[in-house]
């Protein structure tokens, strides 16, 4: 295939640029680098510094390169970012969305969007959440990913295409930049390997579903491969306390760190496991990498100086 990633140079932008050239697919990426780095893309693959906010230029781009598959991974992902400016956050998530679909439109491309199944469902979903309950988000950022779904369906709808979403759950692995919220597990490893205490927003009683990089990308790939719209859970269905998470985080990395806690941070819910038993039963995808197993490769990326190309 011809793919073009967008956010291919964030965190699992490269992982997945790195899974299809090994599947012997031809890959370009497309990042604004406002968060993601050049050396994460592979050796050999064409960049872009593009924004999917640029639509003129985006149809452009997507015209010459003629891409069977777009995965568009490119995102503001920071919740607290999303209810300080939700604006940026809905013209990032929701425009640029409805820009990469348009541009794939012209020129005959697949999307594969890279939606939240934590901030999607809300509060009072039934745990684990699967992909029939109805949206309630209660973020910006939440809102912004359903309405960029909605796009994806409507699409669909209208034209025939066969464009899919994955709702990844709290995804992470080498690579992680521990700047900002998104990244926990690399947050606590780099706290914990200096020694330094863990800081846990409100009580730390809050759950999340952690999924290691590589089974997330092998979930896109299998998506690719399915070749037929679908929504789709991306998660291990595992329940971890962020108290837990920091326990073992703490553990991998030599125990020698102390707790601190801090205010609770608005938009965020108390509870988020998904179940992904449909992704099982449509693309054969299951997770195999175990938490444990996960924070260790992170512990150990991190001990080795947070390297860019660092394998999951």
């Amino acid at each position: 295939m011809r793919v073009l990633v967008t956010g291919g140079a964030g965190f699992i932008g490269s992982h997945l640029c790195d899974a299809f050239i090994t599947a012997g697919d031809q890959v370009w990426t497309l990042d604004d680098l406002s968060h993601g780095r050049v050396a994460r893309i592979p050796e050999g693959v064409p960049f872009y510094r593009e924004s999917v906010l640029d639509a003129a230029r985006l149809g452009s781009l997507i015209t010459e390169i003629r891409p069977d598959l777009i995965c568009h991974l490119a995102a503001q992902i920071d919740v607290r970012s999303s209810v300080a400016f939700p604006a940026v956050d809905a013209e990032i998530n929701a425009v640029g969305t409805v820009n990469v679909l348009a541009a794939a439109q012209e020129a005959g491309a697949r999307v594969i969007f890279a939606s939240s199944g934590g901030a999607i469902y809300g509060s009072d979903a039934p745990i684990p959440t699967a992909e029939d309950i109805p949206p309630a988000p209660e973020s910006p950022y939440g809102v912004a990913k359903c309405c960029a779904e909605q796009y994806v369906g409507l699409y669909n709808r209208l034209y025939g295409t066969e464009h899919s979403i994955l709702r990844f759950a709290n995804v992470y692995g080498p690579r992680q930049s521990p700047a900002g919220e998104a990244g926990v597990v690399s947050v606590f490893g780099t706290q914990a390997s200096r020694g330094k205490p863990l800081t846990i927003y409100g009580d730390g009683k809050q759950t999340r579903d952690f999924v290691y990089v590589a089974d997330c990308v092998a979930a896109v790939v299998a998506a690719a491969d399915h070749e037929r719209a679908g929504v789709w859970n991306v998660g291990t269905g595992v329940e971890v306390s962020v108290l837990e998470l920091a326990a073992l985080v703490d553990q991998a990395a030599g125990g020698a760190s102390t707790i601190d806690y801090a205010a609770a941070r608005p938009g965020e819910v108390m509870r988020s496991v998904l179940s992904s038993e449909r992704a099982a039963l449509d693309l054969g995808w299951r997770p195999v990498t175990s938490l444990a197993d996960g924070v260790r490769s992170v512990v150990n990326w991190l001990a080795a100086g947070a390297p860019d190309r660092a394998p999951a």
